[in-house]
C-alpha cells in the first residue's frame, strides 16, 4: 500500500472516537485543577476548541465538509464550553 491510496480524511467515526478520548481526559484533569472542576473543564474546553481550529487551519480542512473534521470538533467544544460556563455561573 503506497501513500496514494491512503485515505486523505479521516471517517467521522474515528473523529468521534477521538473527539470521546480527548473530552475523556480533559474530564480527567478537571478532576484535579485547583480551581475546580467546573472551571477546569470550561477551561480545557476552550483551550480545545482553539487548538481544534488551528489544526483545522493548518491541515486546511475544509468547514461544513461531509465527513467530520477539527472543525466539527471545534463547534462540539465551543458548545460544552458555553454549557459549562453558564452552569459553573449559576452554581
Amino acid at each position: 500500500m503506497n501513500a496514494k491510496q491512503l485515505p486523505q480524511q479521516l471517517q467521522s467515526v474515528q473523529v468521534m472516537v477521538r473527539f470521546g478520548f480527548r473530552l475523556a481526559i480533559m474530564i480527567g484533569f478537571a478532576v484535579f485543577a485547583g480551581a475546580g472542576f467546573g472551571r477546569g473543564l470550561v477551561t480545557l474546553l476552550w483551550m480545545s476548541a482553539l487548538i481544534c481550529a488551528l489544526a483545522g487551519l493548518v491541515k486546511r480542512e475544509m468547514p461544513f465538509a461531509a465527513n467530520l473534521n477539527h472543525w466539527d470538533e471545534m463547534t462540539a467544544y465551543v458548545a460544552l464550553c458555553a454549557l459549562g460556563t453558564g452552569i459553573v455561573q449559576h452554581i
